[in-house]
């Protein structure tokens, strides 16, 4: 997830469509930078509003990695069976 990624995905809103629980699958994800760590907070505050429970599953080793540089690791809710990478 690079500027441009983010910019096209925080043009969509995140769709919940009442679900209570969402978890968002980022296997496919193998280039970041800082924005995507703003992107993800962005659909927590979405999912949040929207009254869901929002979790992250696959979360790729550079963006692990990221995430724990900025102190924001701890914050970003992962699903129970995603490998934490501190």
């Amino acid at each position: 997830m690079l500027l441009d990624d983010v910019e096209r995905l925080l043009a969509q809103d995140i769709v919940v469509d009442g679900a209570k629980e969402l978890e968002v699958d980022l296997s496919g994800v193998t280039e970041v930078d800082s924005v995507a760590i703003s992107l993800l907070f962005e659909w927590m505050r979405q999912a949040r509003g929207n009254q869901c429970s929002l979790t992250y599953s696959n979360l790729p080793a550079n963006l692990l990695s990221l995430a724990s540089l900025y102190g924001v690791f701890d914050f970003l809710p992962q699903a129970a069976d995603s490998p934490a990478g501190h």
